[in-house]
């Protein structure tokens, strides 16, 4: 499930988070990997219970990347979401 679509400068450092409350219920967040492809750079992540976020870098002009949240719960389940970064010059 695509979240949307976020536009980069490839000079700029940005946050962007994922909102799973909605999803999660009662049940919390357990873990979080964020699947990056190459050419753009994972500065750092955090979450809460029911908030991922992910710093990102760099990228390419002209290019747009499909960044993958992945979470598992306390309660066992597993689910994706994905944002695409549109690196554009600005």
């Amino acid at each position: 499930m695509s979240l949307g679509k976020f536009i980069k400068d490839p000079n700029a450092k940005l946050d962007y988070t994922v909102d799973w409350s909605s999803y999660l219920g009662s049940d919390t967040i357990d873990s979080v990997e964020w699947v990056v492809p190459d050419g753009i750079t994972m500065e750092s992540q955090e979450e809460t219970e029911s908030v991922a976020t992910i710093w990102l870098s760099g990228g390419t002009a002209g290019t747009d990347y499909d960044v993958v949240c992945r979470i598992t719960t306390v309660g066992g389940r597993i689910d994706d979401r994905t944002i695409v970064i549109k690196v554009r010059e600005q």
